[in-house]
């Protein structure tokens, strides 16, 4: 029997059942950035590569540290190391980080020239060190727990595909949109393509479940949140392959800044909604209203705070979920690098504890 037909069996698989909004004994939990800087052997690794682009380029140095915070935590997932921008990187725009500043592109789209020569790569060919790493991921998992995959949204990438560089109000994308926006349209329309084929081809390589990173979708205005951002997630979503070696591949869609947009981001294809700190979970839980499970959301910063005031912030958080099935816990962002090591395992183990009394009280 083909290996893609086949169902694999997980030691833990509450993750993708929690996904799939069915009971688990807790609540499944695993965090944004968890492999980063916060971790000694992660930046040891990174020294050892001598670069962040070298590091996610290497499939065995990739593996390393996507496994390094499961040998110290009692995660639910492993998530990919990668990088968003390394997909636009292989449509030719040029990535290159400066020590300080973030990531840049040496050549951004700014004009019609830029975007009509623009394609979606082939995965196989552009991005096989991605593909490489799934699968020595998978093979070194050896079934412990799913493996996560990813992509930027469209938009997403596009902010940094038009600007060049990161930025808190995008002024290149966003004279793009007010001024050309059927320019635009044509770039999301060429990422929804490559974000859908990256995607599938991490689901093929073996990702368990797929998460969309929609990071700047909650900088748009509100009517164009629609037009520009959720429609094409929702293009990405359409086009996902749905099951793989005999189990359903959930995918979940996170926008920061998206509390404004939850009920239609429940209704846009993804199986969860990841949540963002600002958004409260109880009219998440009215706007998911069953059809989706929720992912989320304590504040990254409230790991900065000792040991017992992270394992209080994690029964604030797990108290206003509640204990019905389909809820995963994460953070609202990423792990921040000065996050004291001790604050990720005290909230590793509190939400193992306490959920598994919440469920059965």
């Amino acid at each position: 029997m083909e290996a893609h037909h086949r169902k694999v069996d997980l030691s833990n698989d509450a993750l993708l059942r929690a996904l799939a909004r069915e009971p688990t004994d807790r609540t499944p939990v695993w965090l944004m950035r968890q492999a980063g800087r916060y971790l000694p052997e992660y930046n040891a690794a990174r020294a050892r590569a001598g670069s962040f682009l070298a590091l996610a380029r290497s499939p065995a140095l990739a593996t390393e540290v996507t496994l390094q915070p499961l040998e110290r935590f009692a995660l639910d997932a492993a998530i990919l190391f990668s990088d968003i921008l390394l997909l636009p990187d292989a449509m030719g725009l040029g990535l290159y980080f400066t020590e300080g500043e973030g990531p840049r592109f040496e050549r951004p789209l700014r004009d019609e020239v830029a975007v009509r020569a623009l394609a979606a790569p082939d995965p196989a060919l552009e991005l096989g060190y991605v593909l490489d790493a799934v699968r020595e991921l998978r093979r070194a998992l050896a079934g412990r727990v799913p493996l996560i995959g990813f992509s930027g949204s469209p938009y997403t990438l596009a902010c940094y595909m038009v600007e060049g560089c990161g930025s808190d109000d995008w002024p290149a994308l966003k004279t793009m949109l007010y001024s050309r926006p059927q320019l635009l349209h044509r770039l999301l329309e060429i990422n929804a393509r490559a974000v859908t084929d990256y995607l599938n081809a991490q689901i093929e390589a073996g990702v368990q479940a797929v998460m969309l990173f929609d990071t700047w979708g909650g900088t748009l205005a509100h009517a164009d949140y629609e037009t520009f951002s959720l429609a094409y997630s929702r293009r990405v979503l359409a086009g996902l392959a749905k099951m793989r070696e005999g189990r359903r591949v959930p995918s979940i869609l996170y926008t920061k800044g998206g509390g404004a947009w939850l009920e239609a981001m429940a209704a846009s294809g993804c199986d969860a909604i990841g949540l963002d700190a600002a958004t409260d979970p109880a009219s998440a839980r009215r706007a998911a209203a069953g059809r989706v499970a929720l992912q989320g959301n304590l504040d990254s910063a409230a790991l900065l705070a000792p040991p017992e005031q992270v394992r209080a912030a994690v029964r604030r958080v797990l108290d206003a979920f509640g204990g019905a099935p389909g809820h995963v816990f994460n953070l609202g962002h990423g792990v921040l690098p000065r996050t004291p090591v001790e604050s990720v395992a005290a909230l590793v183990d509190e939400v193992r504890a306490y959920s598994r009394m919440l469920r059965s009280s």
